[in-house]
């Protein structure tokens, strides 16, 4: 079951339960499974280098080594700014209420590429009303990181929904900038390209 994030606005504060929706509910899905000649389903294995040595499904890992070889465990690492500096670690977003006090435009959404979408469940409608045709934002984080995602809150036909996404930078092109295009030679004129050397026959 979803935990429940907390809303705060116009001093009250509001749960709601975050579940995603991804295309598998809007659409369905199909899957394509493979077979031996018996009729039993195929596991796909990877193999070592040499490809003697079979590596079942979960027999692979990631791990990080220092300078020297020695193996480090991640909990022992730090996050550094730029100017080296340690990061500050922001909150999980279910730790403490989320305050939606700032707001942005349509084309402010729209400069976001979505990477997921949740529909919040149990939503009331007091939340609702006090979001209005707004789009309110904030930073999400599902837990305790270095780096959050930017969150949009949006009421639509009834439900409240939040919006992941990253901000894309656009290089758009105006009218000062427009590029010349070059007229094309009169017809009259010969071309030299067109020409034919005797010579190489």
């Amino acid at each position: 079951m979803a935990k429940n994030l907390v809303f705060s606005i116009k001093g009250a504060d509001y749960e709601a339960a975050p579940v995603k929706v991804d295309r598998k509910k809007l659409y369905g899905w199909s899957e394509t499974k493979a077979l031996d000649d018996q009729g039993n389903e195929c596991v796909a294995v990877s193999i070592d280098e040499s490809g003697a040595l079979i590596i079942p499904k979960g027999g692979l890992g990631m791990g990080i080594l220092s300078p020297k070889g020695a193996w480090v465990e991640r909990s022992s690492l730090k996050a550094l700014t730029l100017d080296g500096k340690e990061a500050a670690l922001v909150p999980s977003s279910y730790d403490a209420p989320i305050p939606l006090d700032t707001k942005v435009t349509v084309n402010e959404y729209l400069d976001h590429s979505i990477t997921a979408f949740y529909q919040l469940e149990g939503a009331p409608p007091e939340l609702l009303k006090a979001v209005g045709g707004d789009i309110y934002t904030f930073i999400y984080n599902l837990r305790a990181d270095y780096e959050g995602s930017p969150a949009f809150l949006l009421e639509s036909e009834g439900s409240l929904y939040m919006l992941l996404g990253y901000k894309s930078d656009f290089e758009m092109l105006g009218l000062a900038e427009a590029a010349v295009i070059d007229e094309e030679a009169d017809g009259d004129e010969e071309d030299e390209s067109d020409e034919i050397d005797f010579s190489m026959f």
